[in-house]
């Protein structure tokens, strides 16, 4: 994964992305996606299904199409400056997106729903949840953390405000990727998809080895859902910086950082070298 260097002027645009977990016999797992190639954003690399806040999310009737009131919505997302809409849209896009590039539908109506929505790809996703009559499940899908893309960029010159879920994928559905925006999957320990990217059988970016590490901290599925009804997302700004030549991210926390507080468990700091993305101490310090 090479740096970017060009200065993005334009905001950052909303985004949502679904960590989808289940429990394996060996303990947590993650499910994630390899982005196609050719993809403007971390083409090649792997992620947990997302993308950008369509303006039809925050139109979903939510009477009729959410399980819960869009005022709850905003409130565990914990963003008094973000509107009601704008906030219940979040969900939808997660949940959109989940559906477009994992196939996973949170709905109780599976088996008429998500055959008709994979077979009439062409109709809008609320247009087609309208006709079939179906409710999502934003109770299973929790806010996780926020991540806001650094104004000077390392990985893309693109810049997202990203509200990260996490959700248990349902056991009667299977992930996999779509073959379109994404050409490959894969279900792995957190730690496990750490150890790949280090010795450099797939690309992760930033928000996803900060992620890992934190998930590599909870055995069960009931843990991190646990956790992420205990309080509110953190928000999480990356700061970034040059020293010695050397690009360096740092994390709220990080004694370079404007924020004192700690956001999330582990390493504060990223250090581009070897072309990669590693915390000062080596790999054993994203666990310790």
């Amino acid at each position: 994964m090479e740096l970017n260097s060009e200065i993005p002027t334009a905001p950052p645009r909303n985004a949502a992305t679904v960590i989808m977990l289940r429990d394996a016999p060996q303990g947590l797992e993650v499910f994630l996606v390899k982005r196609h190639g050719l993809s403007d954003v971390l083409g090649g690399a792997y992620v947990f299904p997302g993308g950008k806040l369509d303006g039809a999310d925050a139109l979903l009737d939510a009477r009729a199409h959410l399980d819960q009131d869009p005022a709850a919505l905003h409130a565990a997302l914990g963003e008094p400056e973000t509107d009601i809409a704008t906030a219940a849209g979040l969900y939808v896009a997660a949940l959109r997106e989940a559906f477009e590039e994992s196939r996973v539908l949170f709905t109780h109506d599976i088996a008429t729903a998500r055959a008709a929505l994979l077979q009439d790809k062409a109709k809008p996703f609320n247009q087609l949840l309208a006709e079939l009559q179906v409710r999502l499940q934003t109770r299973n899908v929790l806010p996780w953390s926020r991540w806001i893309t650094p104004r000077m960029p390392s990985v893309t010159n693109k810049r997202f405000d990203t509200r990260f879920f996490v959700a248990a994928v349902p056991p009667e559905q299977e992930a996999r990727h779509d073959e379109h925006e994404t050409t490959e999957s894969v279900w792995l320990a957190p730690r496990a998809a750490l150890e790949q990217y280090w010795n450099g059988q797939i690309e992760l970016a930033p928000p996803q080895i900060m992620s890992l590490q934190h998930l590599a901290r909870h055995g069960t599925v009931d843990s991190v859902m646990d956790a992420a009804r205990k309080q509110l997302p953190p928000l999480v700004l990356p700061e970034s910086f040059d020293e010695g030549g050397t690009r360096v991210l740092c994390y709220p926390g990080d004694p370079r950082h404007s924020v004192a507080q700690r956001a999330l468990p582990g390493v504060t700091r990223l250090l581009y070298r070897n072309k990669r993305f590693e915390p000062v101490e080596g790999f054993e310090a994203l666990f310790g």
